[in-house]
């Protein structure tokens, strides 16, 4: 979760985004940066945000606008304002770099966008100019393909091609991506609480967690072992390490034993008062089983995945309403039963 004052560097991409005012600042009316340095590779192509009111005002040096076929040069104290749905490409216009402040109305998920671009950047999942290599990048045009896409080609297009590459990607490796999101009817501060102890999974988790044994307080360093199951005749173990504890925000894991990799929960407050939640599960398979078994069975792996998350999505929010009221009762939180 983006805070204002964050500093992102995307060098492969030519730029460096500074946070000035996110979605949690504004109740989720705008989203304002600064993209400072000169635009290239994925970032500098023409695109689309389709449900999204940008616009791009010149602080420092200049910029290179074009709309609707025709290309302006926009000077500091000059702006721009591109309408949702409408195809165009700003780069610097100048010699040197620039700075463009940059606001998204509504936020939307652009705060997500450019955490996940800067994050490509830096784990080297961009090419030297700025271009991400085919997974990645076919794992971000599905993630954010409502959001924001390329100007071509078609939107549905650029859809199947992505979904072709992560199928013949699958086939050849024991590693799995997954992403889900859904609502919960409950404050941040408690979903947070929730999904940042895993000490608490076997409470709502069911029948999911078998059992959880916690090592330390919840926050960085953290570890948990994990024994749980799916519909499938077989239980996993694994031990998580809390690498990034951000409340009520964030939380990061490093993951190892049967599945290796990372689990990130990111908790969004919706207008409601409740709070939009996100799990990314991206893990290898290091089981000698499954790692045999999965390019022939892939697709009933994910399966097992679905079946575990839907069990989550049924836990977590009474669990959340329970925390919260018992929160609520005495000012601070007691142990939910």
């Amino acid at each position: 979760m983006l805070k204002s004052g964050d500093v992102l560097d995307a060098p492969r991409l030519g730029l460096r985004f500074e946070i000035r005012r996110t979605a949690a600042d504004t109740g989720g009316e705008l989203t304002e940066f600064d993209a400072v340095g000169r635009p290239r590779g994925f970032v500098a192509q023409p695109h689309v945000h389709p449900r999204q009111t940008e616009r791009l005002e010149v602080i420092e040096g200049a910029m290179k606008f074009t709309m609707n076929g025709q290309t302006r040069i926009l000077r500091p104290g000059e702006f721009v304002e591109t309408p949702p749905g409408t195809a165009h490409r700003h780069v610097t216009g100048g010699s040197g770099p620039g700075r463009v402040r940059i606001t998204e109305r509504p936020s939307g998920r652009v705060e997500d966008f450019i955490a996940d671009l800067a994050r490509m950047d830096h784990d080297g999942e961009m090419t030297r100019v700025g271009l991400p290599k085919p997974v990645p990048a076919a794992r971000f045009i599905l993630a954010y393909i409502d959001d924001a896409y390329g100007a071509f080609p078609p939107r549905g297009v650029q859809r199947a091609v992505a979904q072709g590459v992560l199928r013949v990607a699958d086939l050849a490796s024991n590693e799995y991506d997954f992403v889900d999101e859904w609502d919960v009817a409950a404050p941040v501060e408690a979903v947070h609480d929730a999904v940042g102890d895993a000490g608490t999974y076997p409470d709502w988790w069911r029948p999911t967690y078998i059992d959880v044994r916690t090592e330390g307080e919840s926050g960085v360093g953290h570890v948990a072992h994990h024994h749980f199951r799916g519909p499938l005749p077989y239980t996993l173990r694994a031990t998580t390490t809390t690498v990034r504890h951000e409340p009520p925000h964030l939380v990061e894991t490093a993951v190892d034993g049967d599945l290796r990799g990372t689990g990130i929960w990111t908790l969004t407050p919706t207008p409601s008062g409740g709070t939009h939640v996100r799990f990314d599960w991206r893990v290898a398979a290091d089981r000698p089983f499954l790692r045999v078994l999965t390019p022939v069975l892939r697709p009933l792996f994910r399966w097992n995945h679905s079946w575990a998350i839907k069990r989550a999505q049924a836990g977590l929010e009474p669990y959340a309403r329970q925390r919260a009221a018992a929160r609520g009762a005495d000012g601070r939180m007691v142990a939910a039963s």
